[in-house]
């Protein structure tokens, strides 16, 4: 009795246990399906950071792409992808970061190609040749007049809208009575789209940063002149030439000759008034009719009578120990001058001066 029992209970438990592996390896298939499904979503979802779409080669045609201020790498790739330059904007951090060149990215207009690899791209954005951006340097000494008309040759921006442009909007310190005298001399970089507004402000921002340097309203009440008056004078030292070394001296003249109440008789402020540039200064220039003539009027200009540099601001606020009441520069095409205090020195350097100049 007990024999076949016992055969067929033993039967049954190795059927339970084929039942239970076949169940267990169908579970292990399943369970095998599911990690291949779940590796394949996780490298969909890796994909694009482990390899991003990209673009081959160096891509073709021309378009114009704009990096906004403040832009990071994610931005950026997110402007080239839009703009149809990379495949995606990962492949463009991914290279960017590989390259470790972030910090390098610039803001601007950049011409681009279309369908470029991310590598090409972040090329061209770090070759300051792809820049679309026109470089307008401005000289010291020249009159607002002057710095409009060099501006619109080297932005092809309308001389009328720069001339036009509503002074209130260009950020002048309240004590400014126009442009002239703070359209600071720099060079100036001007973007796709700029304004003759935008260009002005540039100017006028990189005057208050001089000014802020030099520390020209506490500086000025030093010597005892309003921050307007010193930035005149500055432009008479700038507009007189000479070397660096001779604006604190020619400083030292003007304020000498205030001091004293003698007329000022600088020959560039008559120039000024009849908008004429020479070096040969004559008689009847001396007695045009105009508050910047300084041989009939005492005391300062109006105003600037051109846009100095920081040395000139530095000089005006600082000038020079010594008594001379006339300066001649005696010889232009060397830039040398000559200081004294003596009308006759002075008659003398005049006549060199007109011997250099093949007047006298």
């Amino acid at each position: 009795g007990s024999g076949p029992r016992a055969g067929g209970e033993a039967g049954r438990l190795s059927q339970r246990r084929r039942g239970a592996l076949r169940r267990a390896g169908l579970l292990s298939t399943g369970l095998l399906v599911s990690l291949v499904a779940v590796g394949a979503g996780a490298v969909a979802v890796l994909k694009p950071y482990i390899s991003p779409d990209d673009f081959e080669g160096p891509g073709s045609g021309s378009v114009t792409v704009r990096i906004a201020p403040g832009s990071s790498a994610a931005a950026i790739g997110s402007t080239l992808a839009d703009a149809g330059v990379v495949a995606s904007a990962r492949s463009f951090v991914k290279v960017s970061e590989d390259r470790a060149v972030t910090g390098r990215l610039r803001p601007g207009h950049y011409r681009m190609r279309k369908g470029m690899a991310a590598g090409a791209a972040l090329d061209l954005l770090l070759a300051p040749s792809s820049r679309i951006v026109k470089r307008v340097t401005v000289p010291e000494g020249l009159r607002a007049a002057e710095v409009l008309a060099r501006v619109a040759r080297l932005t092809g921006l309308p001389l009328k809208e720069l001339q036009g442009v509503d002074k209130a909007l260009v950020g002048l310190p309240d004590y400014a009575p126009g442009i002239e005298g703070f359209l600071f001399p720099a060079t100036y970089e001007v973007e796709p789209g700029d304004t003759a507004v935008d260009v002005l402000a540039a100017m006028v921002d990189r005057f208050r940063a001089a000014a802020r340097h030099v520390g020209l309203a506490a500086e000025a009440a030093r010597v005892n002149l309003t921050p307007l008056e010193a930035v005149t004078v500055a432009s008479l030292i700038q507009a007189e030439g000479g070397t660096d070394a001779d604006y604190p001296k020619i400083a030292r003249v003007i304020y000498n000759r205030l001091a004293k109440g003698t007329p000022l008789e600088i020959d560039s402020t008559v120039l000024y008034a009849q908008n004429r540039r020479t070096l040969k200064v004559t008689e009847s220039d001396t007695k045009v009719a105009s508050p910047y003539n300084t041989y009939r009027h005492k005391g300062l200009p109006p105003g600037p009578i051109a846009n100095p540099g920081e040395k000139a601001l530095m000089a005006a606020l600082h000038p020079a120990e010594g008594d001379w009441h006339w300066f001649v520069t005696t010889d232009p095409a060397h830039r040398i001058t000559k200081f004294t205090n003596k009308e006759s020195e002075f008659v003398r350097y005049r006549e060199e001066l007109n011997k250099n100049l093949g007047t006298s």
